[in-house]
């Protein structure tokens, strides 16, 4: 009878434990965080972060999930239908106009202390404005800018281009070398739209003309889809660009098969990971009638229904921390988004991060209007059409623009 005596008393003991574990596990607040997949660096970069801060703050666990960007919009649409959207993520700055406009994104304004706000570059920080409201914080940004293979390069007798009439003439010399292409053309998935940007820009067009309504059926887009075409019919892209995405064109770069690419800073980490002995060049797009590169940002977004924005905007502060931001931008090939990483030497003087940065002068963004991706999607199906030949260029575009014009409500 001792014996099951004590046996009761410790079943009690351990019964009273076992509640106290989990009334303890029952308070910690849990942070649902969707990461947009930059890099296969992305996940374990977050994840560290998020171990960092739960080690001074015990009572919050960050949930961190890695998404990659092609299905990341389908995924936070469904969640947010389903009732289950994260408590923070990282979304498309392009998104967060409707996002804003539906109740699904949470004002910043009233958690951003004048000292934090005052951490973030103002040009970066604009794009997430609306109505005059912070509705998300400037998570990465990037410009871009043109690459040589300057060994393919050299092999042809080219010079690097500064214009699209010499881009034209290297790349016919470029495209006679055995095994070797000498435009890389994006033609799926995301961005395929920005490939094309490039050379509506620098041609002097816009994606949206001075009274609001499409430029991509503007002579200027006329001309530079009808560029493009030219050289995918006279081989100086890869075989069916509708069939590489932008990883797809970037990894022919990086295996020295291709003589030019239009990129951004990230896939400078790749290269020297991947491909360190390769003899690239960064260069301003070739010009037309304008300069031009593409000015992009990322947002970091808090939702509205979140039931935990105090113990979310913690875990935001924490992580930009400069010493967590100089790592995630060294690390995947970010400009930096804040005044003091931005102030680091590297970015100065290192010539690959300061290829890029020279471009933002004059930069462009992507326009903040509503059914952005729509009237992305449009564009891209246009390019797809001429790209395949299904339609001329004229044809394409106008009927695009069209589309475009009737879901903007013009």
């Amino acid at each position: 009878m001792k014996y099951r005596s004590m046996t009761l008393t410790s079943l009690v003991a351990l019964a009273t434990g076992a509640l106290s574990f989990a009334q303890v596990a029952q308070a910690q607040t849990v942070v649902d965080f969707t990461v947009a997949e930059y890099s296969s660096k992305t996940g374990p970069y977050f994840e560290e972060v998020a171990a960092a801060f739960e080690a001074q703050n015990p009572d919050i666990d960050i949930n961190i999930e890695v998404v990659p960007w092609d299905t990341l919009l389908q995924r936070l649409t469904t969640d947010i239908a389903g009732g289950s959207a994260p408590d923070i993520s990282i979304i498309g700055t392009r998104w967060l106009l409707d996002f804003a406009s539906q109740g699904i994104a949470e004002p910043m304004d009233s958690y951003l202390t004048p000292e934090f706000k005052s951490t973030f570059i103002d040009t970066f920080m604009a794009p997430s404005v609306i109505d005059g409201q912070i509705m998300g914080l400037p998570v990465a940004a990037s410009a871009r800018a043109m690459m040589v293979n300057m060994d393919l390069y050299e092999k042809a007798g080219a010079t690097p281009p500064t214009n699209w009439d010499e881009l034209y003439e290297a790349s016919k010399k470029i495209a006679a070398l055995p095994d070797t292409f000498a435009f890389g053309l994006q033609g799926k998935e995301i961005e395929t739209d920005a490939y094309f940007y490039y050379a509506l820009w620098t041609h002097g067009g816009d994606i949206l003309n001075e009274d609001g309504s499409s430029g991509v059926g503007s002579p200027a887009a006329i001309e530079a889809a009808t560029l493009y075409k030219k050289m995918i019919d006279e081989g100086l892209t890869q075989p069916s660009p509708t069939n590489y995405s932008r990883e797809d064109v970037f990894n022919l770069f990086k295996q020295g098969q291709v003589g030019t690419i239009f990129t951004f800073p990230m896939l400078i980490p790749q290269i020297k990971a991947e491909a360190p002995d390769l003899n690239y060049k960064i260069m301003p797009f070739p010009e037309k009638s304008a300069k031009a590169t593409y000015g992009v940002t990322d947002t970091l977004m808090m939702f509205a229904d979140s039931d935990v924005k105090d113990a979310a905007w913690k875990f935001i502060e924490f992580a930009y921390a400069d010493e967590w931001r100089s790592k995630f931008d060294h690390g995947e090939g970010f400009l930096p988004v804040t005044k003091n990483v931005a102030a680091e030497e590297y970015y100065q003087t290192d010539p690959d991060i300061s290829g890029f940065a020279a471009g933002l002068p004059y930069a462009k963004f992507a326009p903040t209007i509503a059914n952005w991706e729509e009237i992305a999607d449009t564009t891209v199906r246009a390019l797809q059409q001429i790209y395949l030949g299904q339609a001329t260029p004229e044809e394409a575009l106008g009927a695009a623009a069209e589309a475009i014009n009737k879901i903007r409500g013009m």
